[in-house]
Order: C-alpha cells, then sequence, then structure tokens
C-alpha cells in the first residue's frame, strides 16, 4: 500500500491562492490515477476536484474548473487553487490507484490509498 503525504494547505483569504503537493511512496512504480478530493466541514462524503493519470490524461470537477489546476510529475501530484472562495474550504486528500484500465475517478471507492489531508480555509 503506498503512502501518501499532503502539504501546502493553510488560511487564506477570498481570492488568495494556494497549492497543494502529494507525495506518493512506498510503492514500486506509478500509480496509474492521482486525485484530489474535499471534505467540506459537517460533511461527511469527500467531492472529488480532480485527477490525473499516468499518461497525463486530467479531469477537473466543473465546480473548479477555471480556477484550479491538477499536475502531476511521476509520484508527486500537485494542486494549484486560484481566486479562493470560502465554499473552497475543507480537509484535501490525496488518493491514489494503482490498477489499469478503468475510466472511473470519482468516487472515493475508486481508490485504495489515501492521505491524512491537509485543511484549506478560506476566509471571507
Amino acid at each position: 500500500q503506498a503512502q501518501l503525504v499532503e502539504s501546502g494547505g493553510g488560511l487564506a483569504q477570498t481570492g488568495d491562492s494556494l497549492r497543494l503537493s502529494c507525495v506518493a511512496t512506498g510503492r514500486s512504480g506509478s500509480p496509474s490515477v492521482m486525485a484530489w478530493f474535499r471534505q467540506a466541514p459537517g460533511q461527511e462524503e469527500k467531492s472529488v476536484i480532480g485527477a490525473v493519470w499516468i499518461d497525463g490524461h486530467t479531469e477537473h470537477a466543473d465546480s473548479v474548473k477555471g480556477r484550479f489546476t491538477l499536475s502531476r510529475d511521476n509520484t508527486k501530484l500537485f494542486l494549484q487553487m486560484n481566486n479562493l472562495k470560502p465554499a473552497d474550504t475543507g480537509v484535501y486528500y490525496c488518493a491514489t490507484r494503482y490498477w489499469l484500465g478503468s475510466p472511473k475517478y470519482s468516487a472515493p471507492d475508486d481508490y485504495s490509498d489515501w492521505g491524512q489531508g491537509t485543511q484549506v480555509t478560506v476566509s471571507s
């Protein structure tokens, strides 16, 4: 099982930018897919922000298109968040999977490994 460590969260004001990072270690090879999820305050569900496949294919949730950008460098995943809003507040989780052949990416069950999360708080 891979170990994932997120970093880069913190406090921000509306309109600010933050960059989150995630590093996957502990398994040979690169994850087939790496993704970011957000868990909003008081919510149990995690919502996908986006995902990047090993071949570079990238998907972004409609809610963040134009503001957030995912990128990846092998076993490192990044999330550039611009023009932050209070609704972006939450715990951001990095997730990975190593099996191939599935186009699914938006559900937590699509992934096998998770980080501990990093808190992002955006004030108005």
